[in-house]
Order: C-alpha cells, then structure tokens, then sequence
C-alpha cells in the first residue's frame, strides 16, 4: 500500500492474522453515538466508536452461543410461539426464529430513507410504544422464507428470544459468554427510550475489540442460507461471500472476515448516513489485496 492510501473519514482499522496484530492505525474526525453529536475526536486504541449494524451479527453470534447451551429454540421453530404475549397478532403462524435470523420474515420493513426520518422502520420501532408489536404487526407483503429484505427488527426479536431463553438481558449475557471470554472489558451498548438495549445497532467497541470478535466469529460454521437481492448471500445476521463473512454497519463500520486465510479486518469510520462507497473500495481494492 502507498503511503497516501488512508481516507480522511476512517477513525480506525485493525488487522489481525491469526493471534497477531498485523496492522493499526487511528484517525479523527467528528463521531456520534447514535445521533448524539460527540464533537471531534482523536481515535486510539481504547475510544469505543458505534458499530451500528455490526451488532446485528455480534446477535447472531449470541444466538448459536444460546442455542449450543440449549439456552433458545431450533431456527425452526415458530416465531409466533416465542412472543406469546402477542397473541392477538394473527397471519404469522408461518414465522420461524429462521426467517428473522436471515432476515425472510416477509414483513413490511423499509429502512432506504434517512435514519434521521420517522418514515424509516427502524426508527418508527424505537419510537413505538412497544417495539416488538410493532414488529410483529407489520403486514406480509411476501411468503415467508422467499427472500431477503433489510430488516433491523429481525434482529430485535432475535435479541428478545437471547432474552428470554436466558433470562439474563440480551448485553448481560453477552458479556458473561462473549466479550469477557474474549477479554473484552470495554464496551456500550445504546439504549432506545424505553430502556431496552438496541440489538440492531447500539454495541459500541474499540477496533481492537470488535476485531475480537470476528477471530471468535472465524471458528463458528456459518454457511450462506439465502440470497440476498444483488445477488450476495446472508446467513444468521452474517453476509457471506465467497471466501468470507462480513457485518456491515452505517457509516462504513465493517468486520470482514476470511476464515480459510485467518485473517480478520475490522474498521470504524465516520460516513454515518451518507454513501461509503469509498470506504469499501478502499478496503476491498487496497487493503484486503496487501493483507490477504
């Protein structure tokens, strides 16, 4: 890579290969917790950043860790039969805890406007009076299991499963079989104002950390179980590409993974809202070329 290769809106990326450390570097740059202005910031080692959508696939993770402790249901079973407080719900006796780990559930979701906007989904569920009935009363607008379609509040109800299965709160539990495990002993998790912590986007971890877990994300058999509308593949909150793993978040956070190679890149950017396709070019045409 040539020396002029870094882009002005990374905060930071780390390499790991295998156990190793290969490659670290910080920048500064305006940065937010959700929407909360945090001015400007000088990165390090330690400054914990949002990873927005990568927490969906650190959710991803706590469900196999659940299911292997028999903790939560088989993917297949009813989604329905999980919420039984909402019972009044009918027509979605076809969900399965499957189709909101691949994100098919076939409801009505719409997260292509601004995250700033009531008419998105993901901000209409946290300003609900309760996020999972609005979730669950979304009307189908595809068969179950057909197709996939972005949808932060698959990974709610996913989060609420790990919950109830365990009876420990969703960051709880992470903490006590994830993050402690891997030594991670920083790290936030945002809450909605209902005081329920956000498993779409909320986690915030340093790249170091969030580097931590794609090498425990490496080691987990994930295999691509749906299609994805541009033609890539999707599998338990986890894109997968030929070769790779990868959870992708607003504003150009990114875990990428090659497990084949050992090799992890995680990188936090500040691009939030707008588009990040020079952050992935960047990753794609500079930095996993010179690492991989």
């Amino acid at each position: 890579m040539t020396a002029d290769w870094w882009h002005p809106d990374l905060h930071g990326l780390v390499v790991l290969q295998g156990d190793e450390l290969i490659f670290e570097r910080y920048g500064e740059g305006e940065d937010y917790r959700l929407d909360e202005a945090l001015g400007h910031v000088r990165f390090g080692p330690e400054t914990p950043h949002d990873i927005r959508s990568v927490s969906k696939s650190v959710v991803g993770l706590l469900y196999g860790t659940a299911l292997a402790e028999g903790a939560v249901p088989e993917p297949s079973a009813s989604l329905m039969e999980q919420f039984p407080e909402y019972g009044d719900i009918s027509g979605k006796d076809a969900l399965t805890i499957q189709h909101a780990l691949t994100m098919t559930l076939g409801l009505h979701w719409d997260e292509s406007v601004p995250y700033t906007s009531i008419a998105n989904s993901e901000i209409a569920m946290e300003m609900a009076p309760d996020r999972y009935r609005y979730i669950l009363e979304q009307p189908l607008v595809q068969e179950p299991g057909t197709g996939w379609h972005y949808t932060g509040g698959a990974s709610a109800l996913v989060g609420r499963i790990i919950e109830k299965g365990t009876s420990l709160p969703l960051e709880e539990y992470a903490d006590a079989r994830l993050f402690r495990p891997l030594g991670i002993s920083s790290w936030e998790w945002s809450r909605g104002a209902d005081g329920v912590v956000l498993a779409a986007s909320g986690l915030r971890l340093a790249p170091r950390e969030l580097a931590a877990i794609g090498r425990f994300a490496m080691e987990v058999p994930l295999e691509p179980m749906i299609k994805r509308e541009d033609g890539g593949s999707y599998g338990m909150q986890w894109y997968v590409g030929d070769g790779w793993r990868g959870g992708f978040g607003n504003g150009g956070q990114r875990l990428i993974v090659f497990p084949a190679r050992k090799v992890v890149i995680a990188a936090t950017a500040g691009l939030y809202n707008n588009d990040t396709a020079t952050v992935d070019q960047l990753l794609w045409n500079t930095v996993i070329p010179a690492i991989t």
